[in-house]
C-alpha cells in the first residue's frame, strides 16, 4: 500500500510545482498563510514548515509582516552537501553550461602545498569555469587538484561533465572542510560572472579529502543576488 505524504509536503509539493509551472512569476507575492491553511485544510504549523523548506530551497523569499514571494528564477540555493550543480540546476528545469576558462599544470606555491600535503613547486592541477544557468553566470569555480587522486583530470572533457563530478567519481571523498564568507569577487571572478567589481557575492571555500589524503580544494564564488544557501538541523 502507497505511503501517504504528510501534510506539510502536499503543500510544498503544491506549491513547488505551481512555481514551475509559472503560476507565480518571480517576484510575484504568493497566497497568504491563512489562504493555504482554509485551501488544505492544515495548521498554520504546516503551512508554515512547508514555506520555510521552500525558501531554504530557494522557491521562494519571505518578509515577516508583508508575505511570500515567488524568489527569482536564477535564485539557486544549495545545503552544505557535496553535489554537482549541474545536478541543482537540471533538477529545478533549468538548463546548465559549463564555461572553460582554464585547465592546466601549475607548480603548487608553498601555502597551496602545505594544504594538499604537497611539497612545495610540486605540480598541482588547475581549473578555472563557470557555472550558468539558462546562459546567467550563477558560479564561478577556481579549483585545485591533487594529481595523484585524479591523475586524468587534464584530459576531461568539461564539456560532457562537470569537475565536481569527475572528482565525486575517481577519488569519493571522505571528508570535507567548508569557510564561507561574504565578499567581494576578484577583478578576474567579476569579469567572468559578468558583474560589477564592489558587488557583494557568497564565498565559499571548501577542502576535500578521502581517508586523510587531500583530494581538492576549491573556490566558489557566487554573486549574492543569484544564491543562497539553506540548511537544516534536527537535534
Amino acid at each position: 500500500m502507497a505511503s501517504v505524504a504528510p501534510p506539510y509536503a502536499r503543500v510544498k509539493q503544491y506549491l513547488k510545482d505551481s512555481l514551475e509551472q509559472g503560476r507565480w512569476p518571480p517576484g510575484a507575492l504568493m497566497p497568504s498563510e491563512a489562504e493555504l491553511v482554509a485551501q488544505f485544510g492544515v495548521s498554520r504549523m504546516t503551512v508554515n514548515r512547508a514555506l520555510r523548506e521552500l525558501q531554504a530551497e530557494g522557491f521562494v523569499e519571505r518578509s515577516q509582516g508583508i508575505g511570500t514571494f515567488a524568489a527569482p528564477l536564477h535564485r539557486l540555493a544549495s545545503k552544505l552537501t557535496i553535489r554537482d550543480l549541474h545536478e541543482e540546476i537540471e533538477s529545478r528545469g533549468r538548463q546548465h553550461s559549463l564555461q572553460v576558462h582554464l585547465v592546466r599544470e601549475e607548480k603548487a606555491p608553498r601555502p597551496l602545498a602545505e594544504r594538499l600535503g604537497l611539497a612545495p613547486g610540486a605540480p598541482v592541477f588547475h581549473s578555472v569555469v563557470v557555472h550558468c544557468c539558462d546562459g546567467l553566470a550563477l558560479q564561478c569555480e577556481d579549483r585545485y587538484v591533487n594529481p595523484a587522486c585524479a591523475p586524468g583530470y587534464l584530459e576531461v572533457d568539461f564539456s560532457r561533465t562537470t569537475p565536481t563530478r569527475y572528482l565525486l567519481d575517481v577519488a569519493p571523498l571522505w571528508e570535507a572542510e567548508y569557510s564561507i564568507e561574504a565578499g567581494v569577487p576578484t577583478a578576474l571572478e567579476a569579469r567572468l560572472l559578468a558583474i560589477e567589481a564592489g558587488e557583494p557575492c557568497l564565498i565559499v571555500v571548501r577542502l576535500s579529502r578521502n581517508h586523510e589524503v587531500p583530494i581538492t580544494i576549491a573556490r566558489f564564488v557566487h554573486p549574492g543576488r543569484r544564491y543562497a544557501i539553506g540548511g537544516s538541523f534536527k537535534p
